[in-house]
């Protein structure tokens, strides 16, 4: 049993450095045992809601902080603040949030964000917590090779840690969607792993190379940089 005081995302990068690595866990049930984990510490199990907000807070109050050496926090709280930094215009559109941890702090900045993944429990979770947390977020259940949303409906598109999750082509078709979405600027971050991780459903590695690569092929000027990870800015 964990407590909600302990709650947070560090709760991945344990199961899959304790479960997952040494073949405990086989990777396909990765996301059965984390859900189950944190409603686990729900104080009513048919109602977890309280240990999902409770996961909220202590994540963003993580990111926001001095997140605990070696955790999963930590490793995300210099790519959420890269890309925060990265915005241009009042208008963000996030293809691939997740828990929406980046959308999140993107509205408390102060923009009009949306925020999209595939999955359509993990939009609904978001859905539910944002207005908890004071943070107006729009959201979507959409595949982000094909989002039913109008062109140029935002300024600033991000996939952060999105394509290394799809093969190449596909990966291809969400950056030729951030390029119909964005008005002003598209930012792809990406992990520089050895090998895919497959707790967190990776298929693909990258390079400075291979972003290059996908920038040059959009015909628009574009920027890579490394910063935790590798970076591809594409300015309209």
């Amino acid at each position: 049993m964990i407590g909600t005081d302990r709650l947070s995302n560090d709760l991945a990068g344990w199961l899959d450095r304790t479960l997952v690595r040494p073949g405990l866990l086989p990777p396909e049930r990765f996301e059965e045992a984390f859900v189950a984990c944190v409603a686990s510490a729900a104080k009513d199990p048919g109602a977890p809601d309280d240990a999902w907000l409770a996961f909220y807070r202590n994540t963003l109050d993580a990111l926001a902080g001095e997140p605990e050496p070696g955790g999963t926090n930590a490793e995300m709280a210099p790519v959420h603040a890269r890309a925060r930094e990265l915005v241009v215009g009042g208008g963000v559109l996030e293809l691939g949030c997740c828990f929406g941890f980046l959308s999140l702090q993107l509205a408390r900045d102060g923009h009009r964000v949306t925020a999209t993944d595939v999955t359509g429990g993990t939009v609904d979770l978001l859905t539910r917590m944002a207005p908890q947390l004071g943070a107006d977020v729009e959201t979507h259940v959409a595949d982000a090779r094909a989002v039913a949303l109008p062109d140029g409906c935002a300024d600033t598109v991000f996939a952060v840690h999105l394509i290394e999750h799809l093969p190449e082509a596909e990966g291809e078709e969400v950056v030729a969607q951030m390029l119909r979405l964005a008005r002003r600027r598209v930012v792809v971050a990406v992990p520089f792993e050895d090998e895919p991780n497959p707790a967190w459903g990776h298929v693909r590695v990258f390079d400075t190379g291979v972003l290059r690569r996908i920038g040059e092929r959009t015909g628009h000027r574009f920027e890579v940089s490394e910063h935790h990870g590798g970076w591809l800015v594409i300015d309209r």
